[in-house]
């Protein structure tokens, strides 16, 4: 992230093309009532709150990184059936492709996966939305 050869990741640029109209809307209610000293950089100053490399970077090295063992490999964590993994997933998530995570919860039963229409990565910033999800959980 630090050489000069290629351009930087464009969040880090502030451009804001790799947000869906959803987030873009989160977005603006957020830096309309910021917290006190909140950085507005990004969507919130507390995703760098540790710094750049510390919050940016490492998930960069986690993302792409060598995990040495592939999603299809988890055995389920609740073999009592007593017990599942719930997904929500915004259709609009320019972040993470809604297919990857569709397929992922096809293969392993026990994941539920929830697949938002008109959402995007920063789903749970809206109240409604976060309320359901926990409605579900509750629920479940």
């Amino acid at each position: 992230m630090t050489q000069k050869w290629f351009t930087n990741l464009s969040i880090m640029q502030g451009i804001l093309d790799v947000f869906s109209r959803s987030d873009l809307e989160i977005i603006k209610q957020l830096s309309e009532t910021p917290k006190e000293g909140q950085d507005l950089y990004l969507f919130s100053g507390e995703v760098r709150q540790q710094g750049v490399h510390e919050c940016l970077h490492r998930d960069l090295m986690v993302g792409f990184g060598n995990w040495e063992f592939g999603p299809m490999d988890i055995s389920d964590p609740f073999p009592n059936k007593d017990g599942s993994v719930h997904l929500w997933q915004g259709y609009e998530d320019k972040y993470i492709p809604y297919k990857l995570n569709r397929y992922l919860s096809e293969q392993l039963p026990w994941i539920k996966y929830h697949e938002v229409p008109d959402a995007g990565h920063l789903l749970l910033y809206n109240a409604t939305l976060s309320e359901a999800v926990f409605r579900a959980l509750v629920s479940s």
